[in-house]
């Protein structure tokens, strides 16, 4: 069963049909949409801010999600995976992004809908991403606008691609 916990007396809260493995990690001032997944070793940690996250989530193993104490909580909206060990901090995320595997999120970003930041990308602190754009490199930096195949094919179908994979676990 995964470890869940209150901080400060503030229980995670839940919507319908989330899957959490067993190791993963959730405490505090979360509060989680439907359909969501929190896979193996992966972190969400509401303990110095909130942690809003809307419906259609995954976060991959090994990936953190956290914020700044008193200063950066963070936002994640519908339908957005965040891939196998990323770092998402004190940022707010809009519908429809894939964050890629190792990326790093730092405080006050903004990741408006449809885009998509790379594997191993570092966005500075206060980037804003604007929709529509794929984010890549360190710093990162626009590398090209988000087609319907980019959105279909990758962003669409990782997150539904997540609700399958967490119906094949038992419990």
């Amino acid at each position: 069963m995964a470890f869940i916990k209150a901080v400060k007396g503030v229980l995670p809260k839940f919507g319908k049909g989330c899957f959490f493995a067993d190791n993963a990690t959730i405490t505090g001032d979360v509060v989680m949409g439907d359909n969501c997944s929190v896979w193996f070793s992966a972190v969400v940690r509401g303990d110095v801010h909130y942690i809003r996250i809307g419906n259609n989530v995954n976060i991959q193993d090994n990936a953190t999600v956290h914020c700044t104490y008193q200063k950066a909580p963070v936002e994640i909206g519908n339908n957005v995976s965040i891939a196998h060990n990323a770092v998402v901090h004190g940022c707010t995320i809009r519908d429809n992004v894939l964050i890629g595997m190792g990326a790093i999120i730092m405080d006050g970003v903004v990741i408006e809908s449809n885009s998509i930041v790379a594997a191993g990308a570092v966005v500075s602190k206060g980037t804003v991403i604007e929709s529509g754009s794929v984010y890549a490199g360190i710093p990162a930096k626009k590398i090209k606008s988000v087609d319907v195949e980019l959105v279909e094919g990758e962003i669409n179908r990782i997150a539904n691609s997540y609700n399958m994979y967490a119906s094949w676990y038992d419990g």
